[in-house]
């Protein structure tokens, strides 16, 4: 799966050209979480927004899941894309360690896909906002 992405400024929030795959890898933390989080409460300690806020944002993200699409997205936008990324995986830690299996089986993607892109979209924005 490809990660990296490219993000340019666009005045106060960020420009750039995501994969289908890469949306529903988005789209896929954010209704985890949400499905998850028992009150809106736990949502927003865990991503800093409320459940309106993440399915607002799970609803932009949602797309043909075929074809490349251009976002601009807000900085806040990015935060709670990022933290369900690496919200997710602590979901799946059992007595036994982290279920590789069950991570795979209910998110269709490996957890090195979801690190690499929350790390790739704080690479973005430090390239995008470098002097």
């Amino acid at each position: 799966m490809r990660t990296l992405i490219k993000l340019t400024r666009a005045g106060e929030a960020f420009r750039g050209r995501l994969t289908a795959t890469q949306t529903d890898l988005m789209c896929e933390a954010l209704s985890t979480l949400d499905g998850w989080a028992s009150t809106d409460e736990a949502l927003v300690v865990q991503l800093g927004a409320d459940r309106e806020e993440v399915r607002r944002l799970y609803d932009r993200l949602q797309g043909d899941h075929k074809t490349p699409r251009e976002f601009t997205l807000t900085s806040r936008e990015l935060h709670v894309i990022h933290a369900a990324l690496t919200a997710i995986a602590p979901m799946f830690l059992t007595s036994g360690g982290f279920s590789e299996e069950g991570f795979y089986t209910r998110t269709g993607f490996f957890r090195e896909n979801f690190d690499a892109m929350a790390s790739n979209i704080v690479s973005a924005v430090s390239k995008a906002t470098a002097s």
